[in-house]
């Protein structure tokens, strides 16, 4: 038998803490060094990069940090394995190699590639393959309008690169938790069809894939968690089984808890059935159990086989856009609104209808009887899309600024700039067959492998937890904010956003699971309301996941809500106050 693998993370996104490489190999022992660069949106930012400066279409964050701890790494025998080569792992390797050379070191490195489909779109569009959005069945349409087009290989090419004997490893566009699945598979020897070790690989990467979000950050009940000025990042052991344990280096600061984890496994997700291309993870199978301080065992993973198809996210540039922001202060917001809305199309050079995208939002941060001048404005927002960039530039900022004086009392500008509007990028998901998408290894100065993209075909039975038995609390009712007793996380998937609910008692869960409906969620977030939202739910995590579709229109980069990345959307829903039973209020 195997001992357990330590892996550790060092990054949720492109921009974290840079020193957190430092701090993971010289805090504590472990065996891997991981990260997660790539967002959706980063992808479209590395392509921006690549387009000014080809070769440039990877994370240099990553390149920084291997130069800060490449040799206690060789020294240690400590494998590196990230995402960071964005659009461009070659060219990321080449970066590390260089660093390498400088401190008088020789790693072995590899690359992983073979994701990168868009110089193929011609060939799988003339074979059939439409790459249809796989939401709003839109076709493909024209291909020359995407920059980028990436499918999500699992973690085999990992497994691959440190059967080499790969120091380092290097991948483009990869699942989030491949690069901890990978190291896992690779040191276990687990078999391709081995899905409940798989499975459990799969969630341990989840849960540490964002960094110190599992250590206490953006956590709900973050007031009870010590030393959040400096939160450690995490680490997972994982063991032959799957099973594994979180934990975070002694003496620093956050912590690790059944409630932080929780949260972090419901960051980002749709079913409880994980779709992946290594393996399908049961979310509804996943046990917790507090074992330590700062110790938290995942057990009774089950896995499924994944599907015959990859996810594909492509980017294109959706156009141009202008955002045009208005201060509102005192009495009568909506009625200035009203105004200042019908004086700036009298004053702008085109029409309403002239733009393929107008979207008005009033932002009611002002507050009764204020006591603050601040407290006293509230924001009329004005975003206005187009593929013309000439229609989205400054004659938009000088109406704006023309009715400054004439229109509504207590008008001030906070963002009209006479600068150019700016080019936006558009997400959409589509589906390709696996077996037409292989990747490929590359140890730097050796010959390049291919690896089959396509699992193992099988049928498993799996069926979910039942979770806790607990009567639902009647009685007296307390008006009260959600948040008093419920955890929540939220977060983007392309123009979806999901927002998870959890409680930390088993009458809790229970009252939950009872109160809060579709219809009662849509209610309390009216902006939810006339869209198509799904409820999931995870009894063993005491917990319900709801799946709010277009809720960011198309994605991240193009979206017009002040929270475009749907962070803040748990904390609303926490914020909403609503009739809960005493007893839960006061336990």
């Amino acid at each position: 038998m195997t001992s357990p693998i330590r892996i550790a993370n060092c990054s949720g996104f492109y921009g974290d803490r840079l020193s957190a490489a430092k701090e993971m190999v010289e805090g504590g022992p472990i065996d891997v060094l991981t990260g997660d660069w790539l967002a959706e949106l980063t992808m479209l930012i590395l392509a921006r990069s690549r387009a000014k400066n080809p070769g440039a279409g990877y994370a240099r964050s990553f390149v920084t940090q291997m130069e800060q701890v490449m040799g206690t790494c060789l020294e240690r025998g400590i494998k590196v394995v990230s995402n960071a080569g964005g659009l461009d792992p070659e060219h990321c390797a080449e970066a590390v190699a260089q660093v390498a050379d400088k401190l008088g070191l020789a790693p072995k490195i590899a690359y992983v590639n073979g994701d990168d489909l868009l110089p193929r779109l011609e060939e799988l569009h003339a074979a059939g393959i439409d790459l249809a959005h796989f939401e709003t069945g839109e076709p493909l349409g024209d291909i020359s309008r995407f920059i980028t087009a990436n499918a999500y290989l699992g973690c085999f090419g990992i497994v691959e690169a440190l059967g080499l004997g790969a120091d380092i490893v290097i991948t483009g566009r990869v699942t989030d938790a491949a690069v901890v699945c990978g190291p896992a598979a690779w040191h276990h020897g687990w078999s391709r069809d081995n899905w409940d070790a798989l499975a459990g690989a799969v969630v341990a990467g989840h849960v540490i894939e964002c960094g110190t979000q599992v250590t206490g950050g953006n956590y709900s009940f973050f007031t009870e968690v010590p030393g959040m000025t400096r939160v450690g990042f995490p680490w997972v052991e994982i063991a032959e089984d799957g099973t594994s344990v979180v934990g975070k280096h002694d003496a620093t600061g956050g912590e690790v808890s059944i409630g932080t984890v929780t949260s972090q496994l419901l960051y980002e997700i749709a079913s409880p059935t994980y779709l992946g291309p290594d393996v399908s993870a049961r979310f509804d199978t996943i046990r917790l159990e507090q074992i330590a301080p700062d110790r938290v065992r995942i057990a009774n993973t089950k896995g499924e086989p994944p599907p015959a198809t990859l996810k594909v996210a492509m980017n294109e540039i959706g156009g141009y856009r202008k955002d045009l922001h208005v201060a509102l202060t005192g009495l009568d917001i909506e009625a200035k609104a009203r105004l200042v809305e019908d004086a700036f199309w009298v004053a702008c050079p085109f029409d309403r209808e002239d733009f393929e995208s107008v979207t008005t939002r009033l932002i009611r941060t002002d507050k009764p009887d204020p006591s603050t001048n601040e407290e006293a404005v509230a924001i009329w927002k004005l975003s206005i899309k187009d593929h013309d960039e000439h229609k989205v530039g400054r004659a938009l900022a000088d109406a704006v600024v023309e009715i400054a004086l004439s229109t509504a009392p207590g008008f001030f500008i906070v963002g009209a700039s006479p600068s150019p509007g700016t080019p936006f990028g558009v997400y959409r998901p589509a589906l390709v067959p696996a077996d037409l998408v292989p990747q490929y290894v590359v140890l730097r100065g050796g010959e390049r492998t291919v690896i089959d993209s396509v699992a193992p075909s099988g049928v498993t039975e799996v069926t979910g937890e039942v979770g806790p038995e607990a009567t639902v609390p009647q009685g007296a009712t307390t008006r009260a904010p959600l948040g008093r007793i419920f955890g929540a996380r939220s977060g983007d998937k392309g123009g979806n956003a999901n927002v998870g609910i959890f409680a930390r008692s088993d009458q809790a869960w229970a009252w939950l699971d009872e109160y809060l409906s579709v219809e009662e969620l849509q209610r309390l977030l009216p902006e939810t309301a006339p869209l198509k939202v799904e409820r999931y739910r995870l009894p063993a995590l005491r917990s319900l996941n709801f799946v709010i579709h277009d809720l960011l229109e198309e994605g991240v980069a193009a979206s017009s809500r002040q929270d475009a990345q749907a962070k803040g959307l748990g904390e609303w829903l926490r914020s909403r106050v609503v009739e809960i039973p005493t007893s839960l209020l006061n336990p």
